[in-house]
């Protein structure tokens, strides 16, 4: 009858493979110390065959040695080159990220862009303000197409602005006209032909 790898025990270290872990089961059953420490050294020299060393020898070998142990479940009682790793050191979980979400009324625009129309927004009147306010107003255009791709109406964007900027920025369509956006043409997989 065939042995399917879906009813065999899970492996640890899935990228070293069934056989090296079949190595390590076996070496856990060797009695004499000495034999055991000289068969884990082999395994790890296996596993050294397998990915070979990259970078730092001395830092690579370690890693084979601790990978050796978790593959083990730190049962390998051997003589080790290196000080292994704990198994409460990989328990250690790190404190988990807090990121600010707070409320985006208009997500398809981003936090970055809205906070750049705020900047905007307290700017004294100018060139420099009004060039700034038309790239806005026309990478927020860019973005509102990329979730609603049939089209947008240039006064949409003018009240997302205004409503955004706390009304301080104001654009009527009469004077202001935005870029018209294309999609890009769908490549054809063609490739040309060297003359």
């Amino acid at each position: 009858m065939l042995t399917y790898t879906t009813h065999l025990k899970k492996l640890v270290l899935p990228e070293y493979g069934r056989n090296i872990q079949r190595m390590v089961d076996h070496c856990l059953t060797i009695e004499d110390r000495y034999e055991r420490t000289r068969c884990a050294a082999t395994i790890v020299k296996t596993m050294e065959s397998l990915f070979p060393i990259q970078g730092n020898a001395d830092a690579y070998r370690r890693k084979l040695w601790d990978h050796l142990a978790i593959m083990s479940d730190f049962a390998l009682d051997v003589d080790v080159p290196f000080e292994l790793v704990s198994r409460n050191s990989l328990d250690n979980q790190p404190e988990p990220l807090n990121y600010d979400q707070g409320p985006l009324e208009h997500r398809h625009y981003g936090l970055l862009l809205q906070r750049s129309i705020l900047a905007a927004a307290e700017m004294p009147e100018g060139e420099e303000r009004d060039a700034l306010v038309l790239l806005l107003a026309n990478h927020m255009k860019k973005l509102m197409l990329s979730v609603n791709p049939d089209g947008v109406d240039d006064e949409k964007v003018f009240k997302d602005l205004r409503h955004l900027s706390n009304g301080k920025i104001v654009l009527s369509p009469e004077k202001v006209t935005l870029h018209e956006f294309k999609a890009a043409p769908a490549p054809t997989g063609k490739k040309k032909k060297k003359k």
